[in-house]
């Protein structure tokens, strides 16, 4: 039996900063099993946040130069993760940080340049898991979902509350996840207005009032009508979203307040919508920084009833569980078995995605 040590990379679109897990990962009697050995969450600079805030905006060159840059960066960071570690690590599997998302015009962009990352880092590197894909006429995302269906099958449902929520879960023997909306982004982009980081635990959110129109304007965004596989990303959030938000006239507080409403419900009727009906007590698996707002969980919970307990896992799996996946995606893709499933992305079939690099010699 071999033990993979995998060094995780992910950036995602809350941009919180670079989450750097340290996987031991290993397949025994047909299952994957893991540890989450070491981690590491980087901030990012206000310089570095705002040039990945706003690549989607920057010129062809200017795009190339912090594809470059970022990537020589996401090495430095490794190696001096590694460094401090002293321990064996066999390859760095990284997501990058997407850029830009627009699969139905068969385009996605994963920032962090692979040789790049390879020759800082000294190390193999596996990324660029959602090019394939697209190429196959699926959305790139969720990718999470073959973690989910490999390493929590105990559970009914797998929620991630990152920048933007997703959910994935078994249908008639196929995996079947997507993006279902909003999850930290509008709150971040609320809390960073008031100068702070983040609600923590949803203390300021929990303090304010529901606002029924801003609620019914955000349920009735089209996205939700949409059937799956679907995906979203910032694009959606700056064109829809950033304006109902710079258009309100209500408190920050019941801005905040009003958006987990209304994510929660969304949420709420996605998992329930998808409930096997047979079964009274389904398990959901809820991890991505939403998981640590407690006003965030007391609100989903309470959207769902009590057919669907929410389960709420140790900080290290909330915070890293993005990380681990793709460190098992890594190990998929130099198995050369299936990493990026169709029933997930629309896909016309399944892959074996991402781009292996080796540093180059000086």
């Amino acid at each position: 039996m071999r033990i993979y040590k995998v060094l995780g990379l992910m950036s995602g679109t809350s941009l919180d900063g670079l989450d750097i897990a340290y996987c031991h990962i290993w397949e025994e009697n047909g299952k994957w099993n893991f540890s989450i050995k070491e981690t590491a969450e980087i901030d990012y600079s206000d310089e570095m946040r705002e040039y990945l805030k706003n690549a989607i905006h920057l010129s062809e060159e200017d795009h190339e130069q912090l594809h470059k840059d970022y990537g020589i960066w996401l090495g430095q960071q490794s190696k001096l993760f590694i460094d401090e570690l002293g321990e064996e690590v066999d390859f760095i599997a990284s997501h990058g940080h997407t850029s830009h998302h627009r699969p139905e015009d068969g385009v996605t962009f994963q920032l962090g340049d692979g040789q790049l990352l390879a020759n800082t880092s000294d190390m193999q590197v596996v990324c660029d898991f959602r090019t394939k894909d697209v190429s196959l006429n699926g959305q790139g995302a969720p990718l999470v979902p073959i973690g989910d269906k490999l390493l929590f099958h105990d559970y009914d449902f797998c929620l991630n509350l990152g920048g933007i929520s997703n959910i994935s879960f078994e249908k008639d023997g196929e995996r079947i996840a997507y993006d279902i909306g909003m999850a930290n982004m509008p709150l971040n982009y609320i809390t960073h207005k008031m100068g702070l980081a983040y609600d923590e635990n949803g203390k300021l959110a929990r303090s304010g009032k529901l606002d029924p129109t801003l609620l019914q304007k955000l349920n009735n965004l089209g996205y939700y009508q949409l059937p799956y596989p679907k995906s979203t990303g910032y694009e959606w959030f700056t064109s829809e979203i950033v304006p109902l938000i710079e258009a309100s006239k209500i408190s920050n507080e019941d801005l905040l307040h009003t958006f987990i409403h209304h994510n929660c419900e969304q949420i709420a009727f996605a998992a329930l919508e998808h409930k096997n009906n047979g079964k009274s007590n389904s398990k959901l698996l809820a991890t991505g920084g939403g998981a640590l707002n407690q006003f965030f969980m007391d609100t989903f919970q309470d959207k769902l009833g009590s057919s669907i307990e929410v389960v709420v896992p140790n900080k290290t799996l909330i915070a890293y569980k993005e990380a681990l996946v793709f460190a098992l995606m890594g190990i998929l893709r130099l198995e050369g078995k299936t990493n990026v499933l169709k029933s997930v992305t629309g896909a016309t079939s399944d892959s074996c995605s991402g781009k292996v690099f080796f540093p180059e010699e000086n």
